[in-house]
């Protein structure tokens, strides 16, 4: 009977925050910044529910997304997948225990999306995608780099803050949770 009441709590877990990737993400890409905020309930799942709840919530948000909007969100999937394990990991590991702690999961989550990221922004779209890093993407590339690196430089770069700054996000909402609330999430304890 427990495994029933976590499985939904889970669910509405994963449902709410789909939600707010899509709001952030949404919010952003009208506002053509060259950040993302896409992944904020990715990462406040992998902090409750751990590395699966939070690698199907990337899942599905990038394939409704793609729904939606178009094939670009759909075909990033794995990037968002990549995101919802490593913090999901990195949490589990007590990497979000403390700020600096926080900081360095956010360099570590734009480190493993990178090797995902940068083939599918390279070889499926040629570096532009519609977003607001494009500009980077070309402004590198034409100073002089091929687009494989141009590419590189500006995922690595707009991830960079983006992932951090997502991931205080997260910690400090989770954290800001009633414990009763935190209580009823498994994956709290690396959290505390």
């Amino acid at each position: 009977m427990a495994s029933n009441a976590v499985s939904s709590r889970t669910l509405v877990l994963i449902v709410m925050s789909i939600a707010v990737n899509m709001i952030g993400g949404q919010l952003i890409s009208m506002l053509k910044l060259p950040i993302f905020f896409d992944s904020i309930g990715t990462m406040l799942c992998a902090l409750l529910a751990g590395p699966w709840a939070a690698l199907f919530t990337g899942l599905l948000t990038n394939l409704l997304w793609g729904l939606l909007s178009g094939p670009i969100a759909a075909a990033f999937a794995p990037v968002a997948m990549v995101i919802g394990l490593s913090c999901g990991l990195m949490a589990r590991a007590g990497w979000f225990r403390t700020l600096p702690k926080v900081i360095c999961s956010g360099i570590v989550i734009t480190l493993a999306l990178t090797v995902v990221a940068v083939p599918i922004r390279t070889y499926l779209f040629g570096g532009a995608t519609g977003s607001g890093i494009d500009f980077v993407v070309a402004y590198v590339n034409a100073v002089g780099q091929n687009l494989v690196e141009s590419v590189a430089i500006t995922v690595i770069g707009a991830n960079l803050v983006d992932k951090i700054i997502t991931a205080i996000i997260a910690w400090l909402l989770v954290r800001g949770l009633p414990l009763r609330t935190q209580r009823n999430f498994p994956n709290m304890a690396a959290v505390r």
